[in-house]
């Protein structure tokens, strides 16, 4: 009889271990889970916010167009200065620049106050019915005579060339050029004369 009883403590003493041993295990187990938890909350970080405040200021662009209105009614002016001999290439120059700067050709009008730009010299062989219907085309750079100007059409960038001619070639010719121009004139010539007929209220 007393060896039964000894076994059967054993047994309980041995499950009363084992169940507080297993929730232990459980709850060491359950801690590091949450762990991980919030570290993927903070992931997205108010980066994106940041990269939206650059995109913002564009925003100040449609007030920028606004300006090209304003201007388009009062075009730039813009100097180059050259002898009279010179200008005409000045204004080449010129016209290859804005070319290259991605100005389209059918953009530019070229006036000459002295002797033809040679490419107008030769559209005129053709004919004036031919020469001004390449004007009026308006594919290409168009080259006039100062004395043709009232009958060339409006462009956005007008390149006068002050290469001789009457002496108030230029002082007439620059008004009707500014006129002319939508935003831009570029007047190729010596700078004192030029200067003279801006300061004069043209």
């Amino acid at each position: 009889m007393p060896l039964n009883p000894a076994p059967e403590e054993s047994q309980i003493h041995e499950s009363a271990q084992g169940p507080r041993v297993t929730p232990a295990a459980s709850r060491t187990a359950q801690t590091p889970r949450p762990v991980p938890g919030p570290r993927p909350a903070p992931v997205p970080r108010p980066a994106p916010p940041a990269q939206r405040v650059p995109k913002a200021t564009p925003g100040p662009v449609p007030t920028a167009a606004t300006t090209p209105s304003v201007s388009a009614s009062v075009p730039q002016v813009q100097l180059i200065p050259a002898s009279a001999e010179g200008a005409l290439d000045a204004a080449e120059e010129a016209v290859d620049l804005l070319l290259d700067t991605g100005r389209a050709p059918g953009d530019i009008l070229v006036l000459t106050t002295g002797d033809p730009h040679p490419w107008a010299a030769h559209e005129l062989s053709f004919g004036e019915a031919a020469y001004w219907a390449l004007h009026d085309a308006g594919d290409d750079v168009f080259y006039a005579d100062a004395a043709q100007v009232q009958r060339a059409a409006g462009r956005p960038v007008v390149v006068l060339a002050a290469n001789g001619g009457p002496v108030d070639a230029t002082a007439a010719t620059l008004p009707v050029a500014l006129a002319r121009a939508g935003a831009l004139l570029i007047v190729c010539g010596e700078e004192q004369q030029i200067n003279s007929v801006l300061g004069a209220g043209v």
